[in-house]
């Protein structure tokens, strides 16, 4: 049975981005991959600039497309703002070849990549795990969940699945005609309101475009209406081709924990996907590179290594995600006061929110109390 300091199970960015940096260190790690990379990924595939500009390495080999500029719709598309910005605030990338492009990055400096190995069970005794996968066992000092929102492995480890706040969301990758591709795909476009607690948005790729709905609302919803109904405010009449993918995204942490015996948590298996945009790239580099710095700041020692983790989490990450379920709840819940304040504060609050997406300011924190001194502020 083969041996690894630390097992990661999944090859997305934060399990990927993870294992580049334990590489980097020597530190010997193997990525367990169910499929084969590359693989398709449900994802609409807008990495935002606060995230790319802390990539380790240059991705442009991968990128289909980049927009200066974003526009926002709300009420049904009765009002719109704008913003821009002299770099890019969004990056289109399609997630098989983003995803194996860090893969191969992390095998540069040693990691073992082992494709089509399934993750049966997972034991944990001796201060070591025994990982059983459907080519074999392995064993590890340490195993890191990094196997997407519906994480298997955190299931395994113990973690129940009632601890985070999961929305649905429906995808379609989309081809048009060269007209409505022409015309659609100058900007990024949010249109808030288009589906009740939630968005629908128009991500422009190379040739065709990513088409996405979805609500932060539980309890059933037609998403699949909403989105025949979001193409008619589109004005797209002809589809040439049309590929749907259902999925769910975390938009809240878990609350009961990050660590558990030896397996970490990262990426969506801890819902670390940023509430009000509810996009996951950047927070799971993010956690991927945390996680990675704390066995290495811990030269792998396990109690440790959970406090630096934890400590790293709570400095920014866990504050920003608190933050954004606040906001987020107050941008999706169509009422006067919300409406009004759009109204007199609209564009500035859509500068704000580019000016965070491109990484210009910190997410805002202590957003409950700031708002309403704002608001005081305002009315008195």
């Amino acid at each position: 049975m083969k041996h690894f300091s630390v097992a990661i199970i999944g090859s997305g960015p934060s399990g990927a981005s993870t294992a580049f940096y334990l590489g980097k260190q020597g530190i010997s790690t193997v990525i367990i991959e169910k499929e084969t990379l590359p693989r398709y990924k449900t994802c609409g595939g807008g990495f935002v600039n606060r995230g790319k500009k802390d990539m380790p390495f240059d991705i442009s080999e991968v990128v289909e497309r980049e927009f200066y500029k974003v526009d926002t719709y709300f009420n049904n598309h009765d009002t719109c703002y704008h913003s821009n910005k002299k770099e890019p605030i969004i990056t289109m990338i399609m997630r098989d070849a983003f995803d194996n492009l860090i893969v191969e990055k992390a095998k540069e400096f040693g990691v073992t990549l082992l494709e089509n190995h399934k993750l049966l069970s997972l034991e944990y005794a001796d201060e070591k795990s025994i990982l059983k996968t459907s080519q074999g066992e392995i064993s590890a000092d340490f195993v890191i969940a990094a196997d997407g929102v519906l994480s298997p492995t955190a299931k395994m480890a113990g973690w129940k699945e009632d601890t985070r706040k999961l929305i649905p969301a429906l995808e379609y990758e989309v081809e048009v005609s060269g007209k409505d591709f022409e015309r659609l795909s100058k900007s990024v476009r949010f249109d808030i309101d288009a589906v009740p607690y939630g968005y629908a948005w128009c991500f422009p790729k190379k040739n065709h475009l990513s088409l996405g709905v979805l609500t932060t609302k539980k309890g059933k919803i037609n998403l699949k209406e909403y989105y025949k109904k979001y193409l008619a405010t589109l004005e797209i009449n002809e589809i040439i081709k049309e590929d749907a993918h259902g999925f769910q995204i975390p938009i809240a942490p878990r609350t009961d924990g990050f660590v558990k015996n030896n397996v970490f948590l990262i990426g969506d298996a801890a819902g670390f996907a940023e509430p009000i945009t509810s996009e996951g790239i950047s927070n799971a580099i993010l956690s991927g590179k945390y996680v990675a710095e704390a066995f290495i700041e811990s030269n792998l020692n396990k109690d440790l290594a959970e406090k630096i983790y934890l400590e790293k989490l709570n400095i920014k990450l866990l504050p920003e995600l608190k933050s954004g379920v606040l906001l987020s709840k107050f941008l999706y819940n169509k009422n006067p006061v919300r409406n009004y304040l759009l109204n007199k504060y609209g564009q500035y609050f859509n500068n704000i929110m580019v000016d965070i997406l491109h990484g210009d300011r910190p997410f805002p924190t202590n957003v409950s109390e700031k708002l309403k001194n704002k608001i005081k502020e305002k009315i008195f």
